[in-house]
């Protein structure tokens, strides 16, 4: 009787226990939006479990002074999911990643992973977890993988069980987390619509990618109650821009931007001064732009200080309640921010092995720059 009463307590328990961790969640979310009007966020390739108490000396030593308030970490396939262990997962697990979460809540930092969803699916000729487990899900198999033409492969849009797995992803993330927010990344995709493949050969690039934009959407915002950021330099057209293709789209995708729900946060990246540009902009008319379709923007530069202090400034013009701040990445500066680290707080490397060790060195040391450059822009944090 005593383990029939025991396992019965269990039962009603556990869902008591989940009611009140979520509504812990929850809590702190409403009282970090209602303290911080401005988001002054940083961009963070994902720790392995070895790096995390590096990690967390970066988020509670340096960052947090600074006044870095979002932190977005990119996991990718870095994570040891249990919804499909046939991903083989590399990175943090559960455990690990609610750690990360605790250490940026205590800072008063709120974390958002980013999952790179539709382009991104490989590195050179090697494909990502899910491409290389799932092949069909490629959406140009004809190509080698070899072939130095490929920035990167992409996944199906019209694939029909591209979701089933990559929304369990998504949820596993999202739970490990204890995230209100999803950055899904959607950038740099230059094959979608490819005319080999049998499902999307002939469709207009713009509706397959608002297709792939809702669906996340739908299932994010509308399924899981979270919010939804994405880069979004598929939204503009390069041509009326002047950015070139990189930073925004010369492949029609950029007609998606009246097919897609307005309360998704734009992540409007560029890393460059405007005179640098192939069309030499007048200023970042994105950021502008965004804000006048009824987006909420958040900009993002990268290493150079003095990008970052113009993108900052060019924020500031006709800003309207839908500028939400000012993105730092990370970009190439090493898994859990080792190098961002040293250069904020030792402000010095030793002596370098080799060339990519170099080169790292230099991009830690001009993220840092931006970062000081940018928040001191930016001047006191508004409350």
């Amino acid at each position: 009787m005593k383990r029939v009463l025991l396992a019965a307590v269990c039962v009603f328990a556990l869902p008591i226990f989940a009611a009140a961790a979520e509504s812990s969640g929850t809590a702190w979310s409403q009282k970090w939006r209602a303290e911080n009007r401005q988001w002054r966020a940083y961009h963070l390739t994902s720790p392995s479990g070895e790096k995390l108490p590096l990690t967390k000396t970066l988020i509670a030593d340096v960052l947090a002074p600074m006044g870095i308030n979002v932190l977005i970490v990119e996991v990718d396939y870095g994570f040891e999911f249990v919804s499909h262990p046939e991903l083989e997962g590399r990175g943090l697990n559960k455990r690990q990643a609610r750690e990360l979460t605790d250490v940026c809540r205590q800072h008063g930092i709120r974390l958002i992973p980013l999952m790179n969803c539709l382009g991104h699916q490989s590195w050179g000729a090697r494909p990502g977890a899910l491409l290389r487990k799932y092949p069909q899900f490629d959406e140009t198999p004809h190509i080698p993988l070899d072939d130095k033409k490929i920035y990167c492969r992409e996944w199906c849009p019209s694939h029909p069980d591209i979701h089933k797995i990559v929304f369990d992803l998504l949820d596993e993330l999202i739970d490990a987390f204890d995230a209100d927010a999803m950055h899904v990344g959607m950038d740099e995709v230059f094959l979608i619509g490819d005319k080999h493949c049998p499902r999307c050969k002939g469709k207009d690039v713009g509706e397959l990618f608002a297709k792939v934009v809702n669906e996340l959407h739908g299932h994010l915002v509308g399924k899981r109650g979270v919010e939804m950021l994405m880069w979004s330099d598929r939204l503009l057209d390069a041509a009326a821009m002047g950015y070139g293709k990189w930073e925004s789209s010369a492949t029609g995708s950029h007609r998606a931007i009246d097919r897609v729900p307005k309360d998704i946060i734009m992540c409007d990246w560029h890393y460059e001064l405007p005179h640098q540009y192939p069309g030499k902009p007048n200023g970042y008319p994105s950021v502008r732009f965004f804000q006048e379709k009824g987006f909420r923007v958040l900009p993002a530069t990268w290493r150079k200080p003095e990008a970052a202090v113009a993108l900052v400034r060019a924020s500031r013009e006709g800003a309207t309640d839908k500028m939400l701040g000012i993105l730092f990445t990370g970009w190439s500066n090493g898994p859990g921010g080792e190098g961002l680290l040293r250069a904020l707080r030792d402000g010095d490397f030793e002596k370098a092995a080799d060339a990519k060790a170099v080169k790292r060195a230099e991009t830690a040391r001009g993220i840092a720059a931006a970062i000081k450059a940018g928040l001191k822009e930016l001047g006191p944090r508004a409350r």
